[in-house]
């Protein structure tokens, strides 16, 4: 993570004031003080100072300076309170700590988490263009949107996957409030509690988790590192199983990375059109393809309404751009009404600006660069994996996407690697947290989409040498 300048200050100043030894009231060194001490320039002071005012420690007063907001009262007695506790799900709660939160914001690299790394995400770009939108569209950001989106925004969307071939009709793209809403809203629309729905095997932990959520069965499909999904295991299961819905992410599935060919996505369209059930297509990685050419989609093939598609740009853009879309094929009816109890509209302001970003080439020119940043270091990862592991542990050379699927020799003890790896803030995902079936056990993923750097390369080197001593 990114280390400003004012921080050399403003870390000592924070820990004064919550150790109390800067009480409220009290007036701060100057700037002119400051700047002197730590041989800063007047903007960074500044910028330090702002950001101590905007997390509540420090206020500004008009020709006097700064002054300290508060100080924690460290002496307050205990409570009694009549809530209730929060009731949690301890494996949710670990889920979710293994697959996709950081320990700290001040971590310099993870492997955990996929999406955009702050040093890769195009910060001058995204905050620019808000900037211009919130001067050209003013207050009426701040009203109700469309339910479905931005007629112009569904219309650029759909130009943009013409790009590749695929022809989507821009008045059944529903723009929603991320990929997992997309795909809340797509199994919304073709299934009701109690019916089965077949996913991959190994899948993502949130799709496990929405599909546990609307009260569902699942079947597991095996993923193969040849074509990927297994087309024919699936039409087997489909003639003994009443199957009402296959999600497939079929362009650099996370977490193996593995992309279906052309042939697979044929095989499997067709299977699905036998047995009139509908596909929902994850498409989030797509675009993000280390070779001369993206990958078709599913959709791309299909002129019978049966598939499904969506995707977001929190992964190619910012995690924090929380704006997806799903073309309904032939479900929209459904896929509007459920699309519309979940919320009024997606943020306007997200809309407004994936609409200029699509309206011009920044975006496609972003795109271009950030594949070649993950494609370095999707390399240099994978180098060092083979190099510092185990010799016969296996490491999916990924094609594009974020992810490398590792397995660790059979006689490895992988609890004690995983411990290991936690204690030391080794960010892997373990790989039972992408199956209900317990057989990835020896399994772990790698996330590429952080900035690579001296210290990842250490820690890979550290997880590396525990494996072969465990191996042993």
């Amino acid at each position: 993570m990114r280390i400003y300048k004012y921080e050399v200050f403003t870390m000592i100043l924070e820990e004064q004031i919550k150790r109390g030894i800067l009480i409220q009231g009290q007036r701060l060194p100057s700037v002119r003080e400051i700047k002197n001490t730590y041989s800063l320039s007047t903007s960074s002071v500044q910028s330090g100072f702002e950001y101590l005012m905007m997390k509540g420690l420090v206020e500004s007063s008009p020709r006097s300076g700064y002054f300290v907001a508060y100080t924690p009262d460290t002496h307050v007695s205990k409570m009694k309170t009549d809530l209730p506790p929060v009731v949690r799900d301890a494996e949710f709660a670990e889920n979710v700590m293994l697959t996709s939160a950081r320990n700290k914001p001040s971590e310099s690299s993870t492997f955990n988490t996929a999406a955009p790394g702050d040093l890769l995400v195009p910060q001058k770009l995204i905050l620019r263009t808000m900037q211009e939108v919130i001067r050209e569209k003013g207050a009426a950001l701040l009203r109700y949107y469309p339910s479905n989106g931005l007629d112009e925004l569904r219309k650029q969307i759909s130009l943009h996957t013409a790009i590749h071939g695929c022809l989507l009709n821009p008045d059944e793209i529903i723009i929603t409030d991320g990929a997992l809403q997309a795909l809340t809203i797509a199994l919304s629309a073709v299934t009701d509690p109690g019916d089965i729905v077949a996913v991959e095997s190994p899948s993502v932990f949130s799709v496990l988790e929405a599909i546990a959520n609307l009260g569902l069965k699942i079947i597991e499909i095996p993923i193969h590192y040849e074509n990927g999904f297994d087309t024919e295991y699936f039409r087997n299961i489909c003639t003994s199983n009443e199957i009402k819905a296959v999600i497939v992410t079929p362009n650099f599935h996370n977490p193996t990375g593995i992309v279906m060919n052309d042939d697979a996505k044929k095989e499997l369209l067709k299977t699905a059109v036998s047995f009139q059930i509908p596909i929902i297509e994850n498409d989030i990685y797509g675009d993000l393809y280390f070779g001369e050419k993206r990958p078709r989609s599913i959709k791309s093939f299909d002129d019978s309404g049966l598939v499904m598609t969506y995707s977001s740009f929190a992964k190619t853009l910012a995690p924090g751009i929380r704006l997806g879309w799903l073309h309904t094929g032939r479900f929209y009816s459904r896929s509007e009404r459920a699309r519309f109890v979940m919320g009024r509209s997606v943020s306007p302001i997200y809309q407004e600006l994936m609409l200029k970003l699509l309206q011009g080439n920044s975006y496609q020119r972003h795109l271009r660069s950030f594949r070649k940043h993950l494609n370095r270091q999707a390399l240099e990862v994978l180098n060092a994996l083979r190099r510092y592991f185990p010799e016969d542990s296996y490491f999916h050379s990924p094609q594009g996407g974020y992810s490398i699927w590792g397995r660790l020799p059979e006689r490895t003890d992988m609890k004690s690697f995983f411990n290991y790896c936690s204690q030391n803030k080794i960010l892997f995902t373990p790989g039972n947290t992408f199956s209900l079936t317990g057989e990835y056990d020896h399994h772990f993923r790698i996330v590429f989409a952080d900035r690579i750097t001296e210290e990842s390369m250490s820690l890979l080197e550290s997880a590396g040498k525990k494996a072969k001593e465990l191996a042993r």
